[in-house]
């Protein structure tokens, strides 16, 4: 035999007999201790309990840990004597052993315990299991866990694993970092719930606040990160009468995935990448300036909205030093321009992330949570949610009121986000609307009230008498404008436009209600102008202002304005109001929470919210919209653009169709029409109407066809577009 093969096999006969010695099963029994150099393997194979040396430990250390055990790079989840690491010794190694007391003791050469479970109160025999998840569990002969590593973490989160917060102690998990790549020592960042408010986890550096995550609103997230690997990350909070807690799991195939408290402070999202056999950064929760705790200061709030992200001050404030502020040096914050009164109202601020030093006031709905706010002259904010969607039993209110300075606050870039809530902010001067005189006060004001009434109304009347004319031409030219906006065209012959009632709404109130068209409120922009979310009248709505210069826009206006508002369904968008002051041309729309269904069909973060019985709820309520202006409303309408960007859907996924600048209305005895215009989206035409202008009826079916198909395939038809 060669010296090669007399060496292989010498090789292999040695990893044969030295294998009971480096490897047992996944339990650990009374009277066989763990020593360096075994481990204990779970159930499969993927994690490893024993002893570990960091690669850069001078001199050599030894810990206890759990670890990934089927891949190349050793990455350690779990370690057990962090404060007290061992040093091996192969005349005296230490050793961990489980006790008759059902208790695991890590011991060194001389007997010194170095660390233990502390289990008491048990004398019957057990045994550690270390399960497929990576927890290691003390179990009693019955299977009752008397102990668990996920109780006890390090710097790890795994699937599987809670972070809780118990009511009654205020006792609770907390990830811990360590000091340094190779130093598992407890380092200086930490993870976990806020033992204050029960609502917001917290990364800290010491006792000092770094990064803080919006206060709960009853959310239960899913994080598709298809782009980059296959894996959904379904992240959900619990709050129950005893404690709270956050845990995740992942979809069905993915790979080791874990979330890590990193010796910097950064909380990080990680997957294991086979290919380049390396870990894979795929989220940073405390990523950005925005992210840092109180990064534009008291009463600031750092805006997400835009590119690059920005500091601002709430509405009523002002920044205290100007020169600081445009330095870029925010820490000063924000001060209130005028001083506040007990009756001042309260301005919705929506998609924000609250701020930080809440109270939280139990059982109340939400006009006891506004009431609780109003009567209060120190409560400067307020916000409500309802948890009913993750809690089991209790109260499943959530009313948080502030006084003070407001901390901490962000815009979000999505406004219906995991943490977006609408932020109510008493301003100063602001009409709450619901204010009553005082009885004592009531006697003395009265009379002057009445006095002033009286001369008011005189006034008035005065007015009226003397500018009948100036009031008669102002309205001829309001008429007017309505009227040259709403002639025949596009829409067949006659004026439509006396046949319908609408709101309309001042100018200046839509300037105000979108903080003079904010980017901070923009929610979207199309080929005719852009869209603003705003409050008017304490109801959301989505505002389009039509581009100034854009003549498709004035017929846009005209269509939509005639057709929305004499059409009536539960599938199509509602046209509330529309303004058309100052050469604006202003459409005011319901506002639908979940926006366009293009922007969560083919969005691989929200694709997850549409399973199969919302896909085919949103193609019923989009083939009962079609019917509706195809057959059973008044007017016979082809759509024209049907698409799935034209398509809303809102807080409950329900489609309403939208976007009618494009319609054609037909009478009853026509069948199809011609026009040398072609207008709408390429891919969701019929060809008869691409190549020769001939649209009808069958003309929207074939584009509600390639909608079908897009909803059932998840896969986007076309992106080009023709006006």
């Amino acid at each position: 035999m060669s010296w090669p093969a007399i060496i292989r096999y010498a090789t292999v006969l040695l990893i044969l007999l030295l294998s009971p010695l480096c490897a047992t099963a996944d339990r650990l029994l009374p009277g066989k201790p763990l020593f360096p150099g075994a481990t204990m393997v779970s159930d499969g194979g993927s994690f490893a309990l024993g002893f570990f040396s960091p690669t850069n430990s001078t001199p050599a250390k030894l810990y206890l840990g759990i670890w990934y055990n089927d891949i190349p790079r050793l990455t350690v989840v779990w370690v057990a004597n962090r404060e007290t690491p061992l040093t091996n010794s192969t005349s005296s190694p230490p050793s961990l052993s489980l006790t008759n007391a059902s208790n695991l003791v890590l011991s060194d050469a001389g007997g010194r315990v170095l660390w233990t479970t502390n289990v008491t109160g048990r004398a019957a025999p057990a045994a550690a299991e270390l399960l497929t998840t990576g927890n290691l569990v003390i179990r009693s002969p019955d299977g009752t866990a008397l102990w668990q590593s996920f109780d006890h973490p390090t710097d790890t989160f795994l699937p599987g694993m809670k972070i809780r917060l118990k009511y009654e102690t205020l006792a609770g998990e907390r990830l811990v970092s360590w000091k340094g790549p190779g130093d598992p020592s407890p380092g200086a960042f930490s993870f976990g719930v806020d033992a204050g408010t029960f609502l917001q986890v917290f990364v800290w550096n010491a006792t000092r606040p770094i990064w803080r995550s919006a206060p709960w609103t009853g959310y239960f997230v899913a994080v598709q990160y298809r782009a980059i690997t296959s894996i959904i990350i379904y992240l959900n909070v619990v709050n129950t009468q005893e404690e709270i807690y956050m845990t995740f799991s992942l979809s069905a195939g993915a790979a080791y995935t874990r979330q890590v408290l990193t010796d910097s402070g950064k909380f990080q999202v990680q997957t294991w990448n086979s290919s380049s056999s390396a870990w894979t950064f795929l989220f940073d929760w405390t990523g950005g300036d925005c992210s840092r705790y109180g990064y534009c200061g008291p009463n600031g709030y750092c805006d997400n909205t835009g590119d690059p992200e920005a500091c601002r001050c709430l509405d009523g404030f002002e920044p205290r030093s100007m020169e600081d502020w445009k330095s870029g040096r925010f820490s000063q914050g924000c001060r209130r321009k005028e001083a506040l009164q007990c009756g001042d109202g309260f301005l919705a601020l929506p998609g924000m992330k609250s701020p930080d030093k809440f109270v939280l006031v139990e059982n109340r709905t939400f006009q006891e949570c506004a009431a609780e706010c109003s009567r209060d002259c120190s409560c400067v904010a307020y916000a409500y949610a309802n948890l009913s969607t993750s809690r089991s039993k209790g109260d499943m209110t959530r009313c948080l009121v502030w006084a003070g300075e407001l901390i901490d606050t962000e815009k979000l870039d999505n406004v219906d986000g995991d943490g977006a809530e609408t932020l109510y902010l008493r301003i100063a001067g602001l009409d709450a609307g619901t204010t009553r005189p005082k009885t004592k006060a009531l006697k003395t004001v009265l009379p002057a009230v009445l006095t002033s009434v009286l001369l008011i109304l005189a006034a008035i009347s005065l007015a009226c008498f003397k500018f009948k004319g100036r009031v008669s031409q102002w309205a001829k030219h309001k008429k007017l404008t309505l009227d040259d906006v709403s002639m025949s065209g596009e829409l067949g012959e006659g004026n439509h436009a006396q046949d319908f009632e609408f709101l309309s709404v001042r100018f200046e109130d839509i300037m105000a209600a979108t903080r003079n068209f904010s980017e901070a409120c923009k929610i979207g922009q199309g080929g005719f102008g852009k869209v603003y979310k705003a409050v008017i009248g304490g109801q959301e709505v989505a505002i389009k202002r039509l581009s100034k210069d854009s003549e498709q826009g004035t017929k846009e206006f005209r269509n939509e304005v005639i057709l929305i508002a004499k059409l009536q369904h539960r599938n199509l968008v509602r046209l509330l109001g529309c303004s058309a002051e100052a050469n604006e041309k202003i459409l005011i729309y319901e506002y639908l929470a979940n926006g366009s269904l293009d922007a969560t069909l083919f969005d691989n973060s929200r694709r997850i919210l549409l399973d199969w019985p919302t896909r085919f709820n949103i193609i019923k309520g989009v083939a009962r919209g079609l019917l509706y202006l195809h057959q059973d409303s008044r007017l016979t309408i082809i759509h024209r653009d049907l698409k799935a960007a034209n398509v809303l859907l809102d807080g409950n996924m329900r489609p309403k169709i939208a976007d009618f600048g494009m319609a054609r209305i037909f009478n009853d005895s026509q069948k199809d029409a011609n026009t040398h215009r072609v207008v709408g989206t390429y891919g969701y035409m019929a060809p008869e109407y691409a190549m020769e202008g001939v649209f009808s009826i069958k003309s929207d079916v074939y584009s509600f066809g390639v909608l079908l198909l897009e909803v059932v395939t998840g896969l986007e038809h076309v992106e080009g577009r023709e006006d």
